[in-house]
């Protein structure tokens, strides 16, 4: 009973730091993820737009896409702890000892991170989408951008809404790496309120949970709007496209 009651005292004492502490971490993740989102969008565009016929436009579209290259295998392959503190102190270093703000610094460190693995989720959801949706739109004189943004891009975001769900969830759990830099995410304020009252064990325990209690919560609320999107399940199509009094009727959902 002692333990469970030290668990009280701390959250009775220092909830004030552990709410600070998890609103940070929600905020930075969730900025994080949908810049993030943004990235992968516009790179994934660039990767799999076909080359111009144009000679200069097809050189700069592959140094274009070099650069990206170079970007996703720099951020997939290196910790999202060690990139913070070469793009913290590095900012530091080039600026005379002048730093970055905690705040904006953790969310753009998390935004590129991120980034870079959607990149290749939307770069996959693309070439995943048939062919002829492409030469659907381009047959009624659409351009290659106006067929990404109209028909490819919301079939797309369908597909990967699990990945960049997953995504957000890793987030959630990888701000903690920003304490590196002085962020006041839930993390670092669990060593705060460790150096306050030296009970180490139980207020990481109390982190772990509060960690646990953020990523199921978002992970069922994200499952619920994924299935919103899919509509109904059942449904029978009766009749056909050239019939007018053709109708979709749909079974009502077993009570």
């Amino acid at each position: 009973m002692t333990f469970f009651i030290q668990i009280w005292e701390i959250l009775k004492e220092f909830y004030p730091f552990l709410l600070k502490g998890i609103g940070m971490t929600l905020l930075i993740s969730l900025i994080g993820t949908v810049a993030g989102l943004v990235i992968g969008l516009l790179t994934g565009i660039i990767r799999t737009t076909p080359f111009s016929k144009n000679k200069l436009l097809r050189v700069i579209h592959k140094i274009v896409n070099g650069i990206i290259a170079v970007y996703i295998e720099i951020f997939r392959g290196t910790p999202m702890m060690v990139q913070a503190m070469v793009i913290f102190w590095g900012y530091a270093f080039m600026n005379d000892g002048q730093t970055l703000p905690l705040i904006p610094a953790g969310i753009f460190i998390v935004s590129i991170n991120t980034g870079a693995y959607m990149a290749e989720i939307v770069r996959g959801g693309i070439i995943s989408i048939d062919k002829g949706q492409f030469e659907g739109a381009y047959s009624v004189g659409m351009t290659h951008w106006q067929a990404m943004l109209y028909v490819v891009v919301p079939q797309v975001m369908r597909n990967i809404l699990p990945s960049v769900s997953n995504e957000f969830v890793i987030n959630i759990k990888d701000t903690s790496v920003l304490n590196v830099i002085g962020v006041a995410e839930l993390y670092f304020m669990a060593g705060k309120i460790i150096y306050i009252n030296l009970e180490i064990f139980q207020t990481y325990t109390i982190v772990c949970v509060l960690y646990f209690i953020m990523t199921f919560s978002v992970t069922r609320i994200l499952r619920l709007f994924e299935k919103k999107l899919n509509g109904r399940e059942n449904y029978t199509i009766c009749g056909s496209q050239s019939d007018p009094a053709a109708e979709i009727h749909i079974k009502e959902e077993a009570k």
